[in-house]
């Protein structure tokens, strides 16, 4: 079952199973991660991903904000995005963490055509604590969140300490 609220002509808040989720912490570093996609059933992907997540041994969910349906950008010829933000613990490094987002990206049937490009799921690490890093694979915090509506929004709606 999903609801929708129109936040105005340009985006949309759904909330579906699971998009909002929260629990308790049982320990580890927090890690905002940004899921995305805009190639077949969105919804239903992040549903899935979800339960992923949720069997995986290298992240523990904490909460899930509810999900953003927002216009694209850098490339404008595509359809709109659906986009979330999933707080997470974990043991892993930010640079193992990274590993393993593209890692289960890939598993989700990502492929990268070209920049800002059509996927069918794409996960960006927003946050790690209050780690910055400027590697050649990883930046923290994410560059540009705090220019986009697909994370302002949807951090807005947590519940949880994100932004330390």
């Amino acid at each position: 079952m999903q609801k929708r609220k129109q936040l105005d002509k340009n985006h949309t808040l759904i909330s579906a199973p699971y998009f909002p989720y929260n629990t308790k912490s049982k320990g580890g570093n927090k890690a905002l991660l940004g899921i995305g996609g805009n190639i077949g059933d969105v919804i239903r992907r992040f549903e899935h991903l979800f339960w992923y997540f949720k069997r995986s041994s290298f992240v523990n969910i904490i909460e899930t904000a509810p999900i953003l349906k927002n216009p694209p950008f850098g490339y404008m010829e595509q359809d709109d995005f659906y986009n979330s933000l999933i707080l997470v613990e974990t043991r892993l490094t930010p640079e193992e963490l990274l590993r393993y987002v593209l890692r289960v990206e890939k598993f989700f049937g990502r492929k990268r055509l070209f920049k800002d490009g059509p996927r069918t799921l794409d996960i960006d690490i927003i946050f790690y604590e209050n780690v910055k890093m400027e590697t050649k694979n990883l930046t923290l915090p994410h560059p540009g969140w705090m220019k986009r509506s697909s994370v302002l929004i949807p951090l807005s709606m947590m519940k949880g300490s994100v932004v330390e």
